[in-house]
């Protein structure tokens, strides 16, 4: 299935149907009175964020979504038939967005989550609303509203807890598939990871989280060049950024500790509020080197914009079980610290009211 996380849509909630003047007209039975039935209401459009999916692959081509109107009502009291909701299910983690206003009508970050993107118009009134002691035999009778329609922007930011940045070819596959069950592409090449990985990684029975593995960044990549930039919103709700590098480049003249700072330049360039999460810097491929502590000590002595450091072989696994381990204590502490914010605002929010 091909990874499409943009797209842009348009909905139309149904109108709703015509109210109706009508008159009882039976045998044996002289002015009837009024019967005029009620209109029913136009379908709504409604978002519903599901699991099982993962891509808006879905509302590529298919961008018109209407729902139908309501009916007319009719005599003898017979009011319309209301229309059905159309139910758009999108994957975990999308943001919606009114192209003409700019307004973020909803961001789907759990599973089941319903959002009301276009509320469909309301039925008329018949001519029975109208009748009174001095008007009986009314003829009027209202006509349905219009349903809603709107311009949408759809964005998939997928949820991770952890997201890894590096250039292309710098073992982010490698390691993610060393991590977890995940098992996306890998060559001796670049770019061979095309759209973004997600992987679990299980520490123990009752302790896991989800890592993103994104295209590779390359400099210039704010200014449109390669992939990585078009999916960087993907590290947006992550907690925690592993940068990795490639401390044994497989071209000669390749500099890494010029490769990571471009990636923090782009970094920068692209969302200030991302370059400023919390950084680790894992250092890869640690098996292709003989004098690993003199190569790893002169990057870190040249390179210092990180948070904590890490050494590791994604390709054999070397490192990766206390990485891991760190990652889960530093998630835990992160979602403490959260939990502890928000009981303190709570609190807080309480005594103001008293």
């Amino acid at each position: 299935m091909k990874f499409i996380d943009e797209s842009k849509i348009e909905v139309f909630a149904g109108k709703g149907g015509n109210g109706i003047a009508s008159f009882r007209r039976e045998k044996y039975i002289d002015k009837g009175g009024p019967d005029g039935g009620d209109g029913g209401r136009g379908g709504s459009v409604y978002a519903m964020a599901d699991r099982n999916i993962n891509t808006l692959v879905d509302y590529r081509f298919a961008r018109t979504h209407r729902a139908k109107n309501g009916e007319s009502g009719r005599g003898s009291d017979c009011y319309g038939k209301g229309a059905d909701d159309v139910i758009l299910r999108m994957p975990v983690g999308t943001v919606i967005t009114d192209i003409n206003s700019g307004e973020v009508i909803a961001d789907l970050t759990h599973d089941g989550e319903k959002i009301l993107l276009a509320q469909g118009g309301i039925g008329g009134l018949g001519n029975i609303h109208f009748k009174s002691s001095t008007n009986r035999a009314p003829r009027q009778c209202t006509p349905g509203t219009e349903g809603e329609a709107r311009e949408l922007q759809l964005e998939l930011k997928v949820l991770a807890d952890v997201g890894l940045l590096g250039m292309p070819n710098a073992g982010k596959s490698t390691f993610i598939r060393a991590v977890s069950a995940a098992r996306p592409k890998v060559a001796d090449y670049p770019f061979t990871t095309l759209h973004p990985n997600l992987g679990v990684v299980r520490v123990s029975h009752e302790k896991s989280f989800v890592i993103a593995d994104i295209p590779g960044l390359i400099e210039g990549a704010a200014e449109g060049a390669g992939l990585g930039h078009q999916f960087l919103r993907h590290l947006a709700r992550t907690r925690l950024l592993l940068h990795l590098v490639d401390i044994a480049p497989m071209y000669e003249g390749t500099d890494p500790v010029a490769e990571a700072n471009a990636i923090l330049n782009e970094l920068k360039k692209y969302d200030q509020s991302l370059y400023e999460k919390p950084r680790w810097l894992v250092l890869n491929k640690l098996d292709l080197l003989p004098d690993r502590d003199e190569k790893t000590a002169a990057f870190l002595k040249k390179f210092t914009d990180f948070d904590r450091h890490f050494a590791i072989s994604a390709i054999n696994g070397e490192g990766c079980k206390e990485l891991t381990y760190s990652i889960m204590e530093h998630l835990l502490q992160t979602a403490a610290k959260e939990q502890q914010a928000v009981a303190d605002s709570a609190q807080e929010s309480d005594a103001d009211t008293i």
